[in-house]
């Protein structure tokens, strides 16, 4: 049987055994013959998810075509649907998998790099009221050599009332910068515009200069 789908607000047409086309996935289940359906006001079938991205799906559905835009969207829908074989065909493209076998691998040995991202946020926020921009401090150590380094240094700006957020050790290949980079990275991705820049207070120690770095966060 054909088919109306309205996903998100936007209509598709199609066929029953397109939708069914992979077994075990949401939409098979959505359209067997012992689901509920949820209809919209004109009786179509009603998905309450982006309708923008369901498009690609439907051409996997169709044809087994890959897009070639939207990747990460698509492949979160793809996730959503439980399609798995689009799902894993996704995650071979370049997009997907720098990002969830490369970067966010690496990020996951970075201890409490989440929480750190919060606490962040907190401090920029707290300094922001009636100011154009404010500041956080980080420091960055990649070993545990680097650590007992700045333990001093730490200790020195602890007893100056500073608050410092520190991120590291780490066991995995990427740099400082890759990580001053994808903290960045991730804020922005908040909708925060912020920027950062090596931290060069005349009572922080030469030695120390490669280990801190100021976040700028600009509010208007």
């Amino acid at each position: 049987p054909v088919v109306e789908l309205n996903v998100g607000g936007e209509v598709y047409t199609t066929t029953v055994s397109t939708l069914r086309k992979v077994p075990g996935s949401k939409l098979a289940e959505m359209f067997s013959s012992s689901a509920k359906a949820c209809l919209d006001a004109e009786g179509r079938f009603f998905i309450d998810r982006p309708g923008t991205y369901f498009g690609p799906i439907l051409d996997y559905l169709r044809s087994e075509h890959l897009p070639t835009q939207h990747i990460p969207e698509v492949y979160r829908e793809a996730q959503f649907y439980e399609i798995k074989p689009l799902v894993k065909l996704l995650e071979d493209t370049p997009q997907i998998f720098a990002e969830q076998v490369a970067r966010k691998q690496f990020l996951l040995r970075v201890p409490a790099y989440s929480e750190n991202l919060e606490l962040m946020v907190r401090l920029a926020r707290a300094e922001a009221v009636a100011a154009r921009s404010s500041k956080v401090l980080v420091c960055v150590v990649r070993t545990e050599d680097e650590a007992a380094q700045c333990a001093d240094a730490l200790r020195g700006l602890e007893f100056e009332k500073k608050s410092v957020v520190k991120f590291g050790p780490w066991k995995a290949a990427p740099q400082v910068k890759d990580l001053l980079d994808c903290v960045k990275m991730d804020i922005a991705a908040q909708g925060y515009q912020v920027y950062y820049e090596p931290y060069s207070e005349r009572t922080l120690r030469a030695k120390y200069f490669n280990y801190f770095y100021t976040f700028l966060f600009i509010w208007w």
